[in-house]
């Protein structure tokens, strides 16, 4: 089918169009970031500088102190550096190929696992998976932030919760614009206050520096071991989905061209998998500065990071400002993060419910959802169960993110039976694709049996390897099995003009959905199966009766 394309006004917008049923109610909806869909080229007006900007506002969460001083309070400050730092050569490595598939296809993390092994309706399973990594971080930090209320303000932790939950809708209600102005803005308070304390109490005191190393850990054994590293790094290793949050930031890339390409690649590696470069750094400040609070503060305390900074601050700046400093930087920390939680949380919700459903009832609707059951979380004190919730969700994250990365790597680039560029839309898929599913369930099945000791006390801690190890030999197995042949459901989506243009980035030229009436680019749009038009991606996923989505093609089966 070959179908001609319809030019726009430069916002993008065909104005000529009216409200009309609830496909064009949801794609309207949609058209504020591309929720769910595709970025286009004419809303990817940022740079690549504002762009990591963003991205990288969005890890100035304060669960990194706690992490690491629990870490570091149970297993001593060298097997607290050696596990963070196998766990953050672990998400660099695997989440640069995410990253990069994000940026330079401009979808998300759903969409590209969708293409990568899970199928339309397998990515299902990890689209719940992420969402649960939203919640339960905005969770930990909503606890922070109450915590911080209290001692600063004596406002009560209940009312905390509620606080540090519903003050992030209004700004997460506008999507990306709110929040790229957001995080370039609070960036610099927000890293002036977090490295100050530490730079001062580093240069008066070095002797800190020594009692750092040195600590033993609660079983004061010292010395470092396999054990205690990989129990650690189990913990850390929950992280490792924070690159879907990165993500969704980075689908926002301009087009990689000669003239920005320095620039373009320096945005995604930073904002990509280089987080974890800042978060390992933030965790092992968390190491730090629980070792030298835990004797005025006591071991419970101590991983609190309210308490470490309030110490910190207390030993440079007048006793006026320290509480006021501590609970700017533990609010800040906590908006800047959290909004990003609840939007990336109420994207993958609303994701795994237009598939499943056919209805898209509006990305608000989960963005409350979310934020349900993060308080829920928080009234629960799930702070004090911060290393078992964490070690527990972590197996899961790992055999997803891997399997991804994974498909990725070698099915795509090396044994070549994965197609190269990423399909999302649906009649071009299977609904099920055996190649990562079955690896995503077999990793995260048998490293959770692993972590819960069903096969015995000695294999326990190495549950994240497991995890690890499962997916990364079973995803290119299972395509060599398969041949591949579940990857694509259709081998041509019934347009005639390429998706990608001769640069190789996605193509810009604009058609016109016949049933939401909305006009979208290249890759977001298939022909369709009864008429002599093209259908959104939105429109299909939306499609209840099965009338626009095209028939398997024989090539393909």
């Amino acid at each position: 089918m070959s179908t001609e394309p319809r030019l726009k006004d430069p916002a993008g917008r065909d104005e000529s169009s009216r409200p009309g049923g609830d496909a064009e109610h949801a794609a309207r909806e949609t058209l504020e970031d591309y929720t769910l869909r595709f970025a286009p080229r004419s809303y990817r007006r940022w740079t690549p500088m504002v762009v990591a900007t963003t991205a990288m506002g969005g890890i100035a969460y304060m669960a990194d102190f706690s992490i690491g001083a629990g870490i570091g309070l149970a297993h001593g400050t060298g097997n607290a550096l050696a596990a963070i730092l196998v766990a953050a050569v672990v998400i660099f490595v695997t989440g640069f190929p995410l990253a990069y598939y994000g940026a330079r296809y401009n979808i998300d993390l759903d969409l590209i696992t969708r293409g990568s092994g899970f199928g339309y309706y397998g990515s299902v399973l990890t689209s719940v998976i992420f969402a649960s990594f939203t919640f339960v971080f905005f969770a930990l930090e909503g606890a922070i932030m109450a915590q911080g209320l209290k001692l600063g303000l004596g406002v009560p932790l209940w009312l905390g919760y509620l606080v540090s939950t519903f003050m992030v809708i209004p700004l997460v209600a506008y999507g990306m614009k709110a929040l790229s102005k957001l995080q370039v803005w609070t960036t610099p308070l927000w890293l002036l206050l977090m490295v100050g304390p530490l730079i001062y109490l580093v240069a008066t005191d070095p002797g800190t520096v020594d009692r750092w190393l040195s600590y033993a850990g609660t079983d004061g054994r010292g010395g470092v071991n396999t054990a205690s590293v990989l129990l650690g790094s189990g913990v850390c290793l929950s992280l490792i989905a924070q690159i879907g949050e990165q993500i969704d930031y980075l689908r926002f890339m301009p087009p990689r061209t000669a003239a920005n390409r320095r620039a373009w690649w320096t945005a995604v590696v930073v904002a990509g998998p280089g987080w974890v470069v800042l978060g390992a750094l933030k965790q092992a400040i968390g190491v730090f500065l629980a070792v030298y609070v835990i004797t005025s503060v006591g071991p419970a305390a101590a991983t609190e990071p309210i308490r470490q900074f309030t110490t910190a601050f207390d030993a440079m700046m007048p006793s006026w400002l320290v509480v006021p400093l501590a609970v700017a930087l533990v609010v800040v920390s906590q908006i800047k993060i959290n909004v990003t939680n609840a939007y990336s949380g109420s994207l993958a919700w609303t994701n795994s419910f237009t598939r499943l459903t056919g209805r898209y009832p509006g990305r608000m609707v989960f963005v409350l959802l979310n934020l349900a059951f993060a308080l829920a979380l928080m009234e629960a004190d799930m702070f004090s169960l911060l290393s078992r919730v964490l070690s527990f969700y972590s197996n899961c994250a790992i055999a997803w993110v891997v399997t991804v990365a994974t498909d990725i790597i070698v099915n795509k680039y090396l044994l070549k039976l994965s197609p190269h560029a990423p399909e999302f839309r649906r009649g071009m898929l299977y609904a099920v694709n055996p190649v990562g599913t079955v690896a995503f369930v077999a990793a995260s099945g048998l490293s959770i049996a692993m972590y819960f000791h069903a096969l015995g006390d000695t294999l326990q801690p190495y549950s994240p390897v497991a995890a690890a190890l499962i997916a990364f030999v079973l995803t290119p197995l299972m395509a060599v099995l398969t041949k591949g042949r579940y990857y694509l459901r259709r081998t041509t989506d019934g347009i005639d003009e390429p998706l990608l243009d001769a640069d190789g980035n996605p193509s810009a030229t604009l058609y016109r959905c016949h049933v939401c009436r909305q006009e979208f680019e290249r890759p977001d749009v298939a022909a369709c199966r009864t008429h002599d038009a093209v259908v959104c991606s939105l429109c299909l996923s939306t499609d209840r009766t099965g009338d626009h989505v095209l028939p398997a093609s024989s090539a393909a089966i």
